[in-house]
């Protein structure tokens, strides 16, 4: 059993979704979504993208494997990325290119993604112009407390490309170490999606998607703690001494092609 799946089978165990879990609901309208323009899509070469947020006016975080070429270690050419905030029906609220991009150190795009793994699949790519605050708020990461209970999620994926689409409530299921547990409704397409925490008013990103499970016929994701990764990763894109002119890091959520071409890596026992 790969070593993800027998750790959060064990917390899985002990633990069911609320009956309070929500479907998912494009945002299909200004109003609905206007509180999210911080959440973009990030395209990657011809086809391939993932979700993103901006958490400074030039940052973006998402997950580590969307940096990498489908299947492998190879980095995707920071010229070739693109964030477009709240983007929705061709049109996005801001579009950036990526000017440097960095997948977290202890990330291994090549290895099973176990749950180390998944507690490092982090990244933050830096746009080549900053997104005025005006336009576009930032969110903030989440560096308090984390207790199991009510999150969101804001995500893009396969058949909802073109639109955000959010679930008012899920669950935060259990933590292991600096990996967790959520019943949210990801689908290929949403890692990097943010998790959002709403215990202190506007809501703050708890997590990022890593990836999904399928545990004995229930659908689960997974995220990470964030503080720590995003610290370090912003001390390691400043050690950088020149940024990668042709690399940039990503996984997906799931094998195969089509899978591959929206960027998802779904785990699965």
């Amino acid at each position: 059993m790969r070593p993800l799946i027998a750790s959060l089978l064990m917390l899985l165990a002990a633990t069911c979704a609320s009956a309070q879990t929500t479907a998912l609901r494009t945002l299909d309208t200004d109003y609905a979504a206007a509180s999210w323009k911080a959440v973009g899509r990030i395209d990657f070469g011809r086809g391939a993208f993932c979700s993103g947020t901006l958490i400074a006016p030039d940052l973006v975080l998402t997950a580590a494997h969307c940096l990498y070429q489908p299947g492998s270690a190879v980095l995707w050419p920071t010229d070739s990325i693109r964030f477009r905030a709240g983007l929705r029906d061709g049109a996005a609220v801001a579009e950036r290119t990526a000017s440097d991009a960095a997948a977290h150190a202890r990330f291994r795009p090549t290895e099973p993604m176990s749950a180390v793994n998944v507690s490092n699949d982090v990244a933050l790519i830096r746009l080549s112009e900053p997104i005025s605050t005006f336009d576009v708020p930032p969110f903030y990461v989440h560096d308090d407390r984390i207790t199991p209970g009510p999150v969101s999620v804001v995500s893009y994926g396969k058949g909802r490309a073109d639109a955000q689409s959010r679930q008012k409530e899920c669950q935060m299921l259990s933590q292991h170490g600096d990996t967790m547990l959520f019943d949210c409704d990801v689908t290929f397409g949403s890692s990097g999606s943010p998790v959002f925490t709403h215990l202190n008013g506007r809501g703050r990103i708890m997590s990022v998607v890593s990836g999904m499970l399928d545990m004995e016929g229930q659908k689960r994701s997974v995220g990470m703690v964030l503080p720590a990764r995003v610290a370090e990763l912003k001390s390691q894109m400043r050690l950088q001494v020149a940024p990668p002119t042709a690399k940039v890091r990503r996984i997906t959520v799931g094998g195969g092609t089509s899978r591959n071409n929206i960027g998802a890596k779904f785990v699965k026992p």
